[in-house]
């Protein structure tokens, strides 16, 4: 479930593009490998361009997670 009380954030620790996938795994409390190949799934049997249109507005509106190093 959502823990609604924080913003939806980009994760800092990518691993792949820009950190959505990995911000929205942290926000739903999923496993990031498993929603992944859940986007890229669904991504491709909706013929890619909404998923990719959609990745490309997260990362653009989503800001990053704040740095928690001194």
């Amino acid at each position: 479930m959502a823990d609604l009380s924080r913003p939806l954030r980009r994760s800092r620790d990518k691993g792949m593009i820009a950190g959505v996938v990995a911000g929205l795994a942290q926000y739903f409390s999923m496993d990031v490998t498993v929603l992944r190949v859940l986007y890229v799934l669904v991504s491709i049997i909706s013929v890619a361009f909404p998923g990719i249109l959609a990745y490309i507005l997260l990362w653009i509106l989503t800001p990053e997670e704040e740095s928690t190093s001194a």
